[in-house]
Order: C-alpha cells, then sequence, then structure tokens
C-alpha cells in the first residue's frame, strides 16, 4: 500500500509538471502553424500604392534585386539598401544588380549602421524623417517579414506600409528539415518581439 501511494505521489507530481508544458507546446504549435500560414498567404497589394521610398532590407537572396527594380519600376522614387555593412558600396552586389544600381545610383542610400531587424527600423526612420516620408515599400524575406514589420510599425507609427516579400531560395521546399528549422527560428524571435522587452529586437 505504501509503495502504491508513493507511486501515485510521484505520478502526480509528473503531471503536474507535464501538463503546462504540454499546454504550452500545442499552443506554440498551433500558433507556428498560424505563422506558416501567414508567411505562405502573404502578398503585396497589386498594383503598388504610391509611396515615398523603399526599404530593401539586406541579409538574404533577392531582396536588393527587389527593390532596386521597384524602384526602376517607378513605384518609389527613392531606395534605402538598409544594413548593407560598413564599407560596402553600390558596386557590391551581383553583376546585374551593381549595373542598375550604378544607373540610378542618385536615388539610392545605402545604409551602413543596421546589424539587426531593430535597427533596420532604425535606419528606414532617420531616413524617412530626413526625406520628410510618409509612406514606405518594405522588402524583405518573405519569411523574416511578419517581424519585420512589427519593428516598423513600432519605429514608424506615423508612417504608411506596404509589405513586398521577396520568396528566398530557402523557402522554396517547405517541406524540409532545413525550411522547417528556419521557420521555428525565425517564429519564435517574432514572438520573444512581439511578447517580449524591445530590447530582444537587438537580437
Amino acid at each position: 500500500m505504501a509503495r502504491r501511494r508513493r507511486f501515485r505521489q510521484r505520478s502526480n507530481r509528473l503531471a503536474w509538471v507535464i501538463r503546462p508544458v504540454a499546454v504550452v507546446f500545442g499552443v506554440w504549435v498551433a500558433g507556428f502553424l498560424l505563422f506558416i500560414g501567414m508567411v505562405l498567404l502573404e502578398a503585396p497589394p497589386n498594383p503598388l500604392p504610391p509611396a515615398d521610398g523603399i526599404v530593401a532590407l539586406t541579409g538574404g537572396d533577392d531582396r536588393v534585386a527587389t527593390g532596386l527594380a521597384l524602384l526602376a519600376a517607378r513605384d518609389a522614387p527613392l531606395l534605402l539598401i538598409s544594413g548593407a555593412g560598413r564599407g560596402t558600396y553600390l558596386g557590391d552586389f551581383t553583376a546585374d544588380d551593381a549595373s542598375a544600381a550604378t544607373r540610378y545610383a542618385k536615388a539610392i542610400t545605402l545604409g551602413h549602421m543596421a546589424d539587426t531587424t531593430r535597427g533596420n527600423a532604425l535606419e528606414a526612420a532617420g531616413w524617412a524623417a530626413a526625406h520628410h516620408m510618409t509612406s514606405l515599400i518594405i522588402v524583405t524575406a518573405d519569411y523574416h517579414m511578419p517581424r519585420a514589420m512589427l519593428e516598423m510599425r513600432r519605429t514608424l507609427p506615423k508612417v504608411t506600409l506596404t509589405p513586398v516579400p521577396v520568396d528566398p531560395p530557402a523557402m522554396r521546399k517547405l517541406v524540409s528539415i532545413n525550411t522547417l528549422r528556419l521557420l521555428a527560428v525565425e517564429y519564435s524571435k517574432y514572438l520573444a518581439v512581439r511578447f517580449g522587452p524591445a530590447w530582444l529586437g537587438d537580437y
């Protein structure tokens, strides 16, 4: 009897630990599935509304190329390439991008200070204020867009923001370990920025 009682007590203690962990994990998984749906379904409006500027966030394939294409199509008159890194020049892209960058050099600003998504938002805010902008097109990878828009909206509350997500190679095989890992990490960062203190945006 005593052994059974001890076994029941241990089982009850274990259940008190497992249940909240299982609930938290279940909520995380449900939110993760919603996040994947948000990433896959998000698309820019067609046609794009008029904007004062374009902000392309570096850090992934096709982001700068997309920003340059929008500038060439005159969707906005100015382009900020945010997070370009110190010592980076307009020609430091692919051959095709370098040609386009040279052609539109006067309309392009390279942001050298940002090295985080929050830094991108601060850099965009300073650039927009300097040019008296009230509307921006934001270009980044589709999986990064939810977190980027959170940071941008917090930093630019009075500016109209239009997201233009880019479909990077990493997202073209959704049913793969690497893609799911990428999405899981990004979703966790998104949660940290949305529900955590502001300084978490520095990571």
